[in-house]
């Protein structure tokens, strides 16, 4: 049972979602990270968190594909891939330590490829590299439903780096992939802990909910426009890799 929602933890969550809806994503390791922080039981995170991601990331997924950036053809094939096996990541049994040593790990990990160089675009045709890019998909949708992530800011280095597309391209194929894992890894977590567990994580959570559906709004339309998106993403990377640090001295 969760008790009330501190004022600072959703607060934290509304400034979580800004950042990460301002380059992209979702921000659902961090809000794991600042639940387990707060003492709250490790079944229950998954849940709250991949509720979150749905709100951030569902308004840039409906945005990127009314401009028209979004590569529906190749994204359709890395989500196809990853959503599966979101779902078995959010049936799979984990025990607590195993999974605050994993969920401190994808943050450390996650600040290092937000400090990676991000391409504008893309020369020539798809590297040999870009056609292996898809393979990815299935480990991160895996982790994305066992500890309640997306995926997504993981992916995303990875296009770049092969050059699987241009800039906007591969941020909206991000968004949607995030999407589609976290709906699939919800599901899982829901049959593997109950949907009366979920529905108590969600009601007590709603002041959360309400914070990260205001964060996100700003972050996607004005935070990219207040300061540089490098800023941003390295404001960003310093927020997770402190709590992702922190998290792991804990275990």
């Amino acid at each position: 049972m969760i008790g009330a929602v501190p004022a600072f933890l959703a607060l934290t969550f509304g400034v979580t979602a800004l950042l990460y809806a301002s380059v992209g994503f979702g921000g659902g390791s961090t809000y794991s990270a600042l639940l387990a922080l707060s003492g709250l039981d490790y079944r229950l995170l998954p849940l709250v968190s991949l509720a979150c991601n749905i709100v951030v990331v569902t308004g840039g997924s409906i945005r990127f594909a009314r401009s028209g950036v979004t590569p529906w053809r190749k994204a359709l094939v890395i989500v196809s891939l990853g959503a599966p096996a979101s779902f078995v990541g959010g049936l799979t049994p984990i025990k607590e330590a195993t999974f605050l040593t994993l969920l401190g790990a994808s943050l450390v990990l996650t600040a290092l490829t937000m400090l990676l160089p991000v391409r504008d675009s893309v020369n020539g045709s798809a590297t040999r590299l870009a056609r292996w890019m898809p393979l990815a998909a299935a480990p991160l949708g895996y982790l994305a439903g066992l500890v309640g992530i997306g995926g997504g800011i993981f992916l995303a280095p990875l296009l770049h780096l092969g050059r699987w597309h241009e800039a906007r391209g591969i941020a909206a194929t991000a968004s949607l992939f995030i999407l589609v894992n976290s709906l699939f890894g919800l599901a899982g977590q829901m049959l593997k802990n109950g949907p009366d567990l979920f529905g108590t994580a969600i009601n007590a959570a709603l002041p959360l909910l309400l914070a990260v559906v205001i964060g996100g709004q700003v972050g996607s339309l004005m935070a990219a426009r207040l300061l540089p998106p490098k800023w941003i993403r390295w404001l960003t990377a310093l927020l997770v890799l402190v709590v992702g640090a922190r998290l792991l001295a804990g275990v």
